[in-house]
This record gives C-alpha cells, structure tokens and sequence, in this order.
C-alpha cells in the first residue's frame, strides 16, 4: 500500500469524561461540548480517504465515581455511516479512544488540577504513539515506521501536551481551542467578585494561558470555529497579532524576509455534526402535529413525558435552551425575560434543559447555586406550568428534545454572554428549529450560513424577550427560518469539516523523526517558505524594533516591514541578498567542523543507552561550577558501590558548553568516556563521546545533527540575535556606564545566543522577557541559568527535558528506568525536569541560591510540579548515603 495516501492522525483531549457512547454531557464543567467535538472529529477523519488510522488520546480513570467504561485502555469509535467509507484497510484502521493513565491513580480530578501530570501524560502518549508507528509499518509501511501526520490538541492542556510531543517527534502540530485563557481572565476580573489572586488560585489560570501561549509558538495552524476568535480572543495573547500575522504572510508570499518571525496560520473552520440521528421533516409542522395526534402517547420517547408533566398546557410552542447551569451560559437573564414578558407567557413555554441531578447539594458549589438562582426566579415569577427544568437527560435523549421543540413550532435560545462557537445551535438547526442567539462569539457566523433567526444583546432581557415574542408569534418568519435551516445545515456537516481540515493540514510542511525516514519524505526535506533561509535570516536589511515590549507597539514593526519591503522590492537587491545568505550558511557549516559526522557513524557508537539497565541523568544546578563537579562524583560513586559498571549509563545535563563541560570534567579527573550522552547549552546541543577528537576543536565528542535539524523549527537565526544585541543595549543604556548585559560569543552557538549578565535587579524576569520575544514574534526559550548570571536563549522545541524525550524517542530508552538528579532549585527551565514517567531525586542543599530566579514567576512552581508523586523524592542533603536512601525509595536499588 502507498503511504502517501495512507496517514496517521493524532487527536488530544486529556480532561473530563470522554467515550465513544452515552456522553455524559454536563456531568460537571470539564464534561462539556468539547468531549462531543473531539469524539466527533476522530470519529469523521477515520472515514475520510486517504486517513488509515486516528487516536483520540485522553486520561484514563479508574475511579469508584464514574463508569467503569473510563478505564478501558482502547476503545474503538464505530463509523456512524458506513454506506460510502472505504472497506476496511487493515487490522489497526479506523479510529480510536486510547486512555493514557496519568495523574492521581483511582481518582478523578478536575482539568485545573492536571497540570502538574502533564509530563507524565506526555510520555505515556509518546510510548504508544512510537509502539504504534512501528505496528503501523509492518501492516502499511513496508516495514518503515509510519508517523503521524499531525498532532491535534484540543483546549489548553492538550495544546501543552502537543506542543512537547510535536517537537519530540519532529510532527506538526495543529490546535484548536473554542475557550481561551486570557478571555476568560478578562471576564471574570470584569465580573469583580475575586481578585486576580484568588482567580488563579482556583482556576489556575496563568499556567493556563501560558500553555496557550506555547501553543502559539508551536502550532502550525489554529482552528477557530468565527473569525471573532482571532479578533477578539487569540489577539489578547502575546504571541498573537492579527495586523503582524498578515504582515508576514504577505513578506512571505513575496519572497521577502521576515527576519525570523512566525506566526501560525489561522484557519476558521466551523465544527461539524452527525446527521445520522436527524430524521428529516417532509411537509409542513401541521401535517407532523396531526401526525404526533393520532399516535398513543406511549410510542413517544420517555423523555418527552417527562418535559411535557411540567407543562399546564403542553401544547404551546416551546422555548428551549440547553446548557451547564453556569452563569456564563445567562441562564437568569433568560427566565426573567420569560417571567416578566405577559405575551410571551401567554404564547409559550420554556424548557430548560440544564445539566444532570440527584441532589442539588451534591453539586459543585458554583453549578448548585446557580441552579439555585434559577429555581429562585422560576418561584418568584410565580411560572410553574410555564416552565420545564427535567432532572435527568441522557445525550440519546437530546434529538428527542429537539424534535419536541420543533413540533410544537418551538425555538432555540442561546443567551450566553459570549459563545465562542455554539454547537447546539447547529444540532437545533438540523430539526428545523428557529433561534435566538447571542450575537457575541460564533452564532454571528451561524446566523451567516443559516438565516434561521435572531441576534440579540445578552445583556437585555427585554432585546431576548422581544426576538423570542417575534419568533413564536410570526409564524411566517418562524416557518421561514425553519426552511433555511433545513435548507443550508450540509454546510456543517463532518465531512465538509473534514475535507477542510485535511486540506488545511496538507498545507504544513512533512516532518518526521529524520533517524528512521523513508524514501518517500526525503523529496520533501526542502523548506516551506516559513522555514526558509529567507525568512529566517536576510543579513542585508535591519529590522527596526521596538524594545519595551508594549503590545501596541507592534504596529511599529508592521511600519518597519513596509519601509523595508520597498527597500527590498528590485530583483538586483533581492539576488544580493541570497548570495548573501548563501555565503553566511557556507562559512556557517565551516564554523562547525565537529558536525561533519552521519547518524549512521552516531549509531555505531551509541548502543549503550539502549542496553543499559538504569540510566543516571544529573541535571544539578549548582550555585558554582565546583558544586555541580561535586553532585557528579557524588552520584557516580553512590552508583559503583552499589552496582557492578556497565548496568548504569549517565548523562549529564546541563547549560554550560560541551567546552566548558569538557574541562571541568578534565579537572575532576573525569573521562567523557565515563557518560553516555552531554545535554548541552541548555538543551540545545546533545553530544556523545568519541574515542577519537574530531574536527578543529579537538575535542572526543560527537554532536547529534539530527536533534539539530529537529529544533530548528522556527529558530530565527541572525534576525533573532540581532533583537537580543538590541535588547542587550536598551537594558546596558538604563544601567549608565556598566555594562549589565554582555554577549557572550565563546558561550554562544548557532543554536543558543548567550548573554552573560550582571547586576540582576536590572534585569527583567524570565517571563517578561518571554513576552517581549513573542511580542516581536519570535520563537525561542528563554533560560536564566548558572544562578542568574548568564542567559540562554535556544529554539523553542529545545529544552534539557525536550532533550531527554528526544533520547528517549531516538534511542528507544525505558523512562522508568530513568533517574533524574536535579537540586532543590536551579535555572529557570527547572520545572520542567520534574514530573513525567522517570523518577527524580532533589537533592536539598544543591542550587538553593537560585530560588531568586523563580521569584517573579507567573504561577506558583507547586501548580505545575507533582510534589506528591511517588517518582520524585527529596534527599536530606548531597551526601553519598542520604541520595542512596533516596534511591532505595524509590526502588532503583535494594535496602
């Protein structure tokens, strides 16, 4: 079979309660339409051509709380119609639920608390995604590993998760997220019931939108459901500008450079829905209400018995709404439109369908009293007879529910104060049912496509009163509204979703793991024009730059790239500046003699990590270079007293350079034949040592080239360390006569720009640096390391724990047996060392001086760090025997 024709897909969506059947839609707020759209979405691309295999990755749970069916480990979504799909391709086609165990073991938590578990998740994912590529050559690949052809995250901590096994794996990552961090900030500081504190506190909400921001730097595309998403929703990020997106674009079409910055592509692609359950109306509603008439009562579905015992008069048109009870869904708004409008009291009935119940008090706190609220108003109004409020629904029953609306020449309302799509509106549309809508979020491009009712002002209930009064009243409009809604609803259908989606993904670049390539990608190794020369770097033009990281002032680099795309218009100049670029790689490659080495001559020389039994990495920050020699001989001889050599591979972790690393181990008496493998400047570099000193350098290591070619994904070259000189000198002029930021060629390689620092109190944070580079557009990590004085700035796939799952995935090492070492604090990429499925040791006492690097964070380290799991523990201090107690607790070795 081709595998050209023949893809793998990857969906994520870690939190709530997701299986294929019998959703529990509204079980609480993390179960909510996002599990319908990535079932559905999974379900749709495993039968479009040409797409052999889709998972949908999520969190397996085992609690005594929810269904057992949560547990399974796969599960696989059956095609809802199968007249047209391709007959079956092979054992492992079609799609799947696969449930990842990570996290809390026989609990189930809520998404705000599954940041600390994302590495673990991460890992786990990767181990069946690497099991799987190889299952998937041997059935289609000729026995050449197949890879996925994207990673799909879905909402913030799916979009984290991809963006570490994208650039794991080399694969493209697309996103998708209907509600975002920073909107929801904004409305709840608007709201003024908890300060900025307490928000964070309880929904964790920067860690977040720092996800969110990683997602933007990572992704290749972003799928939005409107075009009110970019302009009002991903524009608040720092990441993200519509004006300097179209800027680049532009640059980029012209073939002009756009000095190392990316943005990812945004494509509006409306959600999809299954039609499978529709039953489509023929004639008009009179002739399915004598219909309706003639039948017994007991054909109709149980559900519709137990809306209509609420109803003194059942036979009126009925309002529906169908919703969680959050106050962002308006929920009140709505009923006491209802309640204080006599007309539309007297025309109709409302229904509303909120959430599932036993017991009030068994709720959350914010679903029960705003439930409360509800029944409160339904009490004051005096509106029994009037309204239905059922206590349980099953996600079967609700086509059932619309069809009740729609016979009784019913509308759907949607009040919520901002939809950022509105699924249900297009599920109602399909049973021919009018709406009244919102008009902030998506229902204004739903109301685009269908014409089938109204827009209205969530915040005035007399504007909803009077759309619904119209609606119920008109039965010309009503009945016009619902032929348009019958008529134009296959524009939202799953397949017109998909052939979207897939063509929008054919656009990106193929990148795969290069180690194990076939044939039939190495045709396309050449760049896309956002991965160009040209865009990364054009060393004749000077991009002008704003340094104060104010968000406004991006429309100072949009006036820069206009002057300078004049400057670079004559073909004369644009020819100098390829011969230019040309020159610069040329004596690039020549500046890096020790790389002229081949994976294969690599291989040759690295079997040991896939034969060791438990692999060391010690990845201490010490406060001086002596300390961190210290933790390594302290680990090293903890290891040989307990063990015979051989069973242990060590691999030391670090931001210095392999020179500086080099010497230090030369002045311990170290041999880099004692390791197995060198993280380097900060995870950008990975060395191996060689018996031999090859290249200028004259030193005995080997460098990766294919983790280099891997991370510079969206590296920007010359124009990024060009900002950071600029950078340098803003901060320097603040300083008066010292130099306070100094750039650190010897420290520097083409891949990590180093600054050395001095006078910390004058340098910005980690984070508001961060935002400055993003603000520019440009994609890097930024890593404060060897206690505050130096910088580090690397690709934004690189990182020292990025650098480990990349030996992992390349070298197919086990992480259990995997031991990290790292200090009680250290540089600021420190969080990011702990969690996932190796184990870790702290080491109290190492790097405590680097606390102050982590002073100015955006979130508290506890939000993120799984201090709880039983893989890391903490020694009493760095001595030989306390680390062997730890390693004895951990089960590494036996007491």
């Amino acid at each position: 079979m081709n595998c050209n024709l023949l893809r793998s897909h990857i969906v994520m969506s870690l939190h709530g309660l997701i299986r294929g059947e019998n959703m529990e839609l509204g079980r609480d707020s993390d179960t909510g339409g996002q599990i319908k759209y990535v079932v559905e979405l999974a379900r749709a691309l495993g039968t479009m051509p040409g797409v052999y295999r889709v998972d949908l990755l999520t969190r397996q749970v085992s609690a005594p709380d929810v269904d057992w069916t949560y547990a399974e480990p796969t599960e696989m979504l059956n095609p809802r119609n199968t007249e047209n799909f391709l007959q079956e391709l092979g054992e492992s086609s079609g799609a799947y639920i696969v449930r990842i165990p990570f996290g809390p073991k026989d609990k189930y938590i809520q998404k705000e608390l599954l940041w600390p578990y994302i590495p673990e998740f991460v890992d786990g994912a990767l181990n069946h995604i690497m099991q799987m590529s190889k299952v998937l050559g041997e059935q289609i690949g000729s026995g050449v590993p197949v890879w996925p052809v994207a990673i799909h995250g879905h909402y913030a901590d799916a979009g984290d998760s991809a963006a570490l096994i994208s650039g794991a794996l080399n694969v493209p990552m697309v996103f998708t997220g209907h509600s975002l961090g920073r909107d929801k900030l904004e409305q709840l500081l608007k709201q003024g019931r908890q300060s900025p504190e307490e928000i964070n506190k309880t929904y964790k909400i920067m860690r977040r939108i720092e996800a969110e921001e990683l997602t933007i730097d990572a992704s290749e595309i972003i799928i939005t459901s409107t075009k009110q998403e970019i302009e009002e929703q991903w524009r608040l990020y720092n990441g993200f500008d519509p004006v300097l997106e179209r800027k680049l674009r532009a640059r980029i079409k012209r073939g002009v450079s756009c000095h190392g910055r990316f943005m990812p592509r945004m494509a509006v692609i409306p959600p999809g829905m299954e039609f499978h359950h529709v039953i489509p109306h023929d004639g008009d509603m009179d002739g399915e209400e004598e219909k309706y008439d003639d039948n017994p009562a007991s054909h109709d579905p149980p559900i519709w018995s137990e809306i209509m015992r609420f109803f003194s008069n059942p036979r009126k048109p009925m309002i529906l709404a169908l919703a969680r009870p959050d106050p962002k869904k308006n929920i009140t708004t709505l009923v006491k439109a209802f309640g204080e409008c006599r007309p539309l009291r007297e025309l109709a009935n409302l229904t509303l369908i909120i959430g599932n119940r036993d017991d009030i008090d068994e709720m959350s706190n914010t679903s029960a009293s705003y439930l409360l609220s509800i029944i409160k108003l339904i009490d004051k109004y005096d509106l029994y007879g009037q309204v239905a409020y059922p206590k349980h629904h099953k996600q079967s029953d609700v086509p059932d529910i619309y069809r009740l609306a729609a016979k009784t020449k019913g509308v759907f309302i949607n009040p919520a104060f901002i939809e950022p799509f509105g699924l249900t509106l297009i599920e109602a549309a399909a049973y021919g049912l009018p709406m009244v809508a919102t008009k902030n979020g998506g229902p204004v491009d739903i109301h685009r496509v269908l014409d089938n009712g109204l827009l209205v002002d969530p915040h005035d209930q007399n504007s909803i009163a009077e759309a619904l009064l119209k609606l119920v009243s008109d039965k010309q409009l009503w009945l016009r509204c619902r032929q348009n809604s019958l008529k134009n609803i296959h524009l939202f259908s799953w397949p017109e979703h998909c052939k979207t989606y897939l063509a929008r993904i054919a656009c990106c670049r193929p990148r795969h793991p290069q180690w194990q390539r076939s044939e039939e990608f190495q045709s396309s190794e050449s760049d896309s024009p956002s991965d160009s020369l040209r865009d990364i770097q054009d060393l004749s033009l000077n991009l002008k730059l704003s340094l104060e990281g104010d968000k406004n002032e991006s429309a100072n680099i949009d006036t820069s790239l206009d002057t300078e795309d004049n400057a670079a218009d004559g073909k004369i100049e644009l020819s100098s500046n390829v011969l230019t670029l040309e020159k610069d790689a040329i004596e690039g490659i020549q500046k890096e003699p020790t790389e002229k080495v081949d994976s294969n001559n690599i291989s040759s020389k690295i079997p040991a990590l896939k034969k060791r039994k438990n692999i060391f990495v010690i990845a201490a920050d010490g406060d001086e270079p002596v300390d961190c020699l210290q933790t390594i001989k302290t680990v090293i001889e903890m290891a040989r007293n307990e063990t015979s050599g051989g069973s242990i591979g060590y691999i030391l972790s670090t931001s210095m350079t392999i020179s500086e690393l080099h010497s230090l181990l030369a002045s311990g008496g170290l041999s880099p034949l004692d390791f197995d493998a060198f993280i380097c400047n900060s995870g950008s570099e990975i060395y191996y040592p060689s018996l031999s000193t090859e290249g200028s350098s004259g030193l005995p290591f080997v460098v990766d080239l294919v983790y280099h070619s891997q991370i510079d994904y969206r590296w920007g070259g010359e124009g990024l360390r060009k900002t950071l000189v600029r950078w340098s000198a803003s901060v320097n002029d603040k300083g008066g006569q010292e130099q306070i930021v100094v750039e650190n060629e010897s420290g520097s390689t083409d891949r990590c720009y180093s600054f050395l620092l001095k006078e910390a109190s004058l340098i910005p944070s980690v984070k508001e640096l961060r935002k400055l580079m993003r603000i520019q557009a440009l994609r890097c990590n930024v890593i404060y390391c060897e206690n505050g004085t130096k910088l580090n700035v690397i690709p934004i796939l690189a990182s020292r724990s990025q650098a480990l799952r990349y030996l992992y995935v390349r070298w197919g090492i086990d992480l259990s047996n995997v031991v990290v070492f790292v200090g009680e604090s250290g540089d600021t990429d420190y969080e990011g060392l702990l969690g996932g499925l190796h184990k870790s040791v702290i080491l109290k006492g190492v790097g405590s001086n680097s606390h102050k690097l982590h002073a100015n964070r955006s979130y508290p380290l506890e939000d993120v760090t799984p201090f709880d799991s039983p893989n890391i523990v903490q020694t009493e201090g760095c001595e030989t025997n306390s680390i062997m107690e730890s390693m004895v607790k951990l089960g590494v070795f036996k007491g």
